[in-house]
């Protein structure tokens, strides 16, 4: 190992969260997870009317609800492996961004779901952050 990939290792361990903030990432992450595949990638990926509606109104056709629905689904089984966390975080986050923008401009639905889901997801993201740093610096460093 170079002096270099070992400062990475060093960094990245040193910003590990403490005991007390890994466990409540993680009953958020599963918490979380539960909820996505089993609530709303489910729906979606199933083509429920609750979920068709919504998507019906957008005017994109069910492709675009089958897409959101997969979209959720790998987040949701991103969050539940400790060097993916941090990326569905992340991932999840924009799309509830995308899906407040479309719920407030477009459906005229609350925006308040998905603003709480984003606040978690980022509280994740950020939990996580050496984990994304980890995942980048292993696939930069096998590519090389």
């Amino acid at each position: 190992m170079s002096t270099n990939e070992i400062a990475t290792e060093k960094t990245v361990d040193a910003e590990r969260p403490g005991r007390g903030l890994h466990v409540t990432l993680w009953v958020l992450q599963v918490l979380l997870a539960v909820f996505m595949i089993g609530a709303s990638a489910s729906a979606k990926l199933l083509g429920l009317e609750s979920a068709a509606e919504g998507f019906d109104v957008i005017g994109w056709g069910d492709w675009f609800m089958y897409f959101v629905g997969a979209v959720e689904l790998a987040g949701g089984v991103g969050l539940l492996i400790p060097r993916l966390s941090g990326l569905a975080a992340t991932g999840l986050g924009l799309l509830m961004i995308g899906a407040t923008i479309f719920n407030a401009t477009i459906l005229d639905f609350p925006v308040y779901t998905p603003l709480i889901l984003l606040a978690f997801f980022a509280f994740i993201a950020w939990g996580r952050r050496y984990q994304t740093r980890r995942f980048f610096a292993h696939g930069l460093k096998q590519t090389a």
